[in-house]
């Protein structure tokens, strides 16, 4: 009688053990599947409305009114400048480059800032057309690009800039800017 008992308590206890297996590798299956799901979803972030709708930022790539938006504050910071903002003009652009463009732009800069410092020349820029590139992440602006001496105009001339950027997880950074020839804008 105890070696039925026994058996019996046994295979009880291997069916348990079984079961439990089939539970455990089940689970484990659901929380690889889950942690995939996870990895490979577009993520998103809603900002305040800023421009004439709600922006949101996805990690499957730049929306286009993202780009504008991005594009459009980054012209105004980078075009309008004057003798006695110069530092925080500088350090203001560097902080929305990439990293790896960091040191080409800095230097790039700091020529400008060299042959403005001292003087009473100030620019600004005003936009009249965006055009937008979302899966080459480059943005063009065309405008008026006006330099002032004291507080004459001294010329007002239409230009193009072209802004390049990189697009990494949900952030988006410049990695190089420069105005547009009249040769190379009228080839594109």
């Amino acid at each position: 009688m105890e070696l039925s008992y026994s058996h019996s308590h046994s295979q009880r206890v291997l069916r348990q053990r079984n079961i439990l297996a089939v539970v455990a590798a089940a689970l484990s299956a659901l929380s690889i599947l889950l942690l995939t799901f996870t990895v490979s979803r577009d993520r998103e972030v809603v900002l305040q409305p800023i421009l004439r709708s709600p922006i949101t930022v996805s990690s499957a790539g730049v929306s286009r009114e993202y780009l504008e938006m991005v594009t459009r504050d980054t012209v105004v910071l980078t075009l309008n400048r004057s003798p006695q903002n110069l530092e925080y003009w500088m350090n203001s652009v560097l902080d929305i480059a990439a990293p790896e463009a960091q040191g080409r732009i800095k230097g790039d800069l700091l020529k400008i800032v060299n042959e403005q410092r001292g003087s009473s020349i100030s620019q600004f820029f005003t936009i009249e057309k965006m055009e937008l590139d979302t899966k080459g992440l480059h943005s063009e602006v065309s405008g008026n690009l006006h330099t002032v001496v004291g507080n004459k105009v001294v010329s007002n001339e239409s230009r193009t800039f072209r802004y390049d950027w990189k697009y990494s997880g949900l952030s988006l950074k410049l990695i190089g800017f420069g105005m547009v020839t009249a040769e190379k804008g009228k080839g594109e």
